[in-house]
């Protein structure tokens, strides 16, 4: 009886520490999240016909390249969980798919098609943030809270049906975020990258050459805010009212980021 009174309320304050006004439910601790960043990271690593992932043994100036702009981003000491996730990159290459994704915990996937689809340094490190910020604000935990339901998930941080670890983990890679969910990573994207050298607004290059190419709706790990327009115009408002100013050179924003495009 006492075994169960202390889960109960060890149970309470998980549940009301992790919800406000403006955010829901979030059963699973920052631990919770690494494991199942690993977790991610492991079903990844076994599916190498649809998942392959570049060595960095043979890849090492562009991991050096990535690295160095993830390094700005955390050293801009915007980022909540900086010491505390992995924060590891890891380039999957096809280049027939434009995509990115950071699983719970940091660990950061970024597509050669995406790369390649991309004009400038900025735009990359506007699209980095973004992703980086979905892990940050832990909107993946936050999101699997809503569909699997509060006791399903207590079960499984109280060590119980461990077998529904794996499946979470797979289904991360392919998880939908939520409009509010996107809209706080655009917003996070620019409160990363405004301490930084580059151009706050990078995300919005991103969303501008959308628009310009005349395509409907935005790649599918972007997909789930219907607007481009809105995206731009919302993500430049951010920049302009924080005031971030950029320093990059222009010769590394356009030059160097082509260099790095060369590599693959």
């Amino acid at each position: 009886m006492k075994k169960k009174l202390l889960i109960l309320l060890l149970a309470v304050p998980v549940l009301f520490g992790n919800c406000n006004k403006d955010e829901g439910i979030n059963l699973f601790s920052i631990q919770d999240d690494l494991e199942l960043g690993r977790q991610t990271k492991a079903q990844i690593e076994a599916n190498p016909a649809e998942f392959p992932i570049l060595k960095r043994s043979t890849h090492a100036a562009a991991y050096n390249y990535l690295d160095g702009m993830r390094d700005d981003i955390l050293a801009g000491g915007e980022i909540t969980h900086r010491t505390e996730f992995a924060w590891e990159i890891y380039i999957i290459d096809r280049d027939d798919v434009a995509n990115a994704f950071c699983t719970p915990g940091g660990y950061i996937y970024v597509y050669t098609g995406l790369i390649k689809y991309l004009d400038t340094k900025s735009s990359l490190a506007g699209v980095l943030g973004h992703e980086m910020a979905h892990a940050d604000k832990r909107h993946s935990s936050e999101q699997l809270t809503k569909k699997y339901g509060i006791q399903t998930l207590l079960d499984l941080l109280l060590g119980k049906n461990q077998g529904l670890l794996s499946q979470v983990a797979s289904e991360l890679v392919e998880l939908k975020f939520s409009r509010g969910d996107e809209a706080e990573a655009d917003k996070y994207s620019v409160i990363y990258l405004c301490p930084t050298r580059y151009h706050a607004n990078g995300a919005a290059a991103f969303f501008q050459k959308i628009i310009d190419s005349g395509s409907g709706a935005p790649p599918e790990f972007l997909s789930t805010h219907p607007n481009p327009d809105n995206r731009v115009a919302n993500i430049n408002n951010e920049a302009e009212t924080r005031g971030c100013t950029a320093t990059i050179a222009e010769s590394e924003e356009v030059a160097s980021y082509n260099t790095f495009k060369a590599l693959f």
